[in-house]
């Protein structure tokens, strides 16, 4: 090949066929040891087996008195208190018959009682507690290895450590873990029209809103993104640009710009010549013109230059791609039905995927379109709760009519 993309009349793929293609091309990444608070929320990469019982001895679920069951058969019942047992030490006194020991919540059962009676349970009188109710052995008590015994696998690689497998990890006197690492993604903006945040913008000229809103999808996802900043509309720079990613060790490269059909649009050439390209065009609105394919053995996923599609085909394509690459089994989207505020009407054969608002009225969602649905309107998402999918078989929905729409935030404010 001589580095020029040679065949315009290549398949238009579905989005659930370039995201087969993009699941089988990206890899679940090696493992990294990290203190526990840091593998909230990723996937554990080892077995987790507990070094011993927990908890280690009998102890009490309350506080109250250690008695013996035999001595409450019949209530009231009198007892005589020969001492306390407080939480976390061995207490030295024996429950014999007609004794108690005041004991406080977690302290070990002392030797000779089998049951615990809360105090609201009790009347002390001096040296003498008068226990009200008949209780039974084991009352109250937790046992040795009640929670989990010594040797005994807790936690299973593949398992998505939430706060109570955290809790879980510390109790087991765990202060690291082995999950699957974070990718690296290396994010290059293309265009002469394209300028940092930083900059004041010539004429013609934008400032680069892309790298940002994909890093911080990026970083949303649990990747760790690597901003390579702009690269001019000349192949050697993009060449330049996809090399020093290649050189940052990124697993996944994202360029925005530079993959529809022109002159101008250099990505998929470079793609071309430094590795293998995959696919550069999708049945779907926005965000149809999309590459993909692997250089230096990296995935790339080439967005378009407009900020919605960009941000779109990242939800679509990136966000599943990321979570693979952690060790993650399954990526639903949290979506929810709506009716359609305004009728659609369409005629171009794609999916589209349109920004709206939701609004909960008594009959369920309602959604209603943000206005201009131009895929240069980043303001659009902004206003936007979620994305109403309509199917590319669907010319046009009147109002009223139910469609499934993805959700771009939680609807709790």
């Amino acid at each position: 090949m001589d580095g020029r993309v040679q065949d315009e009349r290549r398949p238009v793929l579905r989005v659930e066929e370039a995201l087969e293609q993009i699941l089988a091309t990206v890899r679940v990444l090696e493992s990294e040891q990290v203190p526990i608070l840091e593998a909230l929320g990723r996937v554990l990469a080892e077995e987790v087996t507990a070094d011993r019982d927990i908890p280690p001895l009998p102890n009490s679920a309350m506080d109250g008195y250690a008695i013996r069951a035999a001595d409450v058969t019949q209530a009231p019942a009198r007892l005589r208190v020969i001492g306390e047992a407080p939480a976390g030490r061995l207490c030295p006194l024996e429950v014999g018959p007609g004794t108690a020991v005041r004991i406080m919540t977690g302290a070990p059962i002392p030797a000779g009682a089998d049951t615990v009676v809360p105090f609201e349970h009790t009347r002390l009188d001096g040296e003498w507690v008068e226990v009200l109710r008949e209780t039974r052995s084991g009352t109250n008590v937790r046992e040795a290895g009640e929670d989990v015994r010594a040797g005994q696998v807790v936690l299973s690689p593949g398992h998505v450590l939430r706060p109570q497998e955290i809790g879980m990890l510390a109790a087991l006197g765990r202060i690291e873990v082995a999950v699957v690492r974070r990718p690296r993604v290396a994010i290059l903006a293309t265009g002469d029209e394209v300028v940092p945040p930083w900059e004041t913008p010539g004429p013609g000229q934008i400032r680069d809103a892309n790298s940002y809103t994909v890093a911080a999808q990026v970083r949303q996802y649990g990747g760790i993104p690597l901003l390579l900043g702009v690269a001019r509309d000349e192949e050697a720079l993009i060449r330049e640009g996809v090399r020093r990613a290649l050189a940052e060790q990124a697993d996944l490269i994202v360029t925005s710009g530079g993959v529809s059909i022109g002159d101008f649009d250099l990505v998929k050439q470079v793609l071309a010549a430094e590795g293998e390209m995959r696919f550069w065009s999708l049945s779907m609105k926005p965000g149809r013109p999309m590459a993909f394919g692997v250089v230096g053995g990296v995935p790339l996923v080439g967005l378009p230059g407009n900020p919605v599609s960009a941000m779109i085909a990242t939800e679509l394509f990136v966000r599943p791609a990321l979570l693979k690459m952690q060790g993650f089994t399954r990526w639903p989207w949290p979506e929810v039905r709506a009716r359609l505020a305004d009728p659609i009407l369409r005629k171009d054969g794609r999916r589209h995927y349109l920004r709206v608002q939701l609004r909960e009225t008594p009959t369920g969602w309602e959604a209603t379109l943000t206005g201009d649905q131009g895929s240069g309107i980043l303001y659009s998402l902004v206003q936007a709760d979620g994305l109403a999918v309509i199917p590319e078989d669907v010319d046009h929905l009147p109002a009223g009519a139910e469609v499934r729409v993805l959700l771009l935030r939680e609807l709790r404010c």
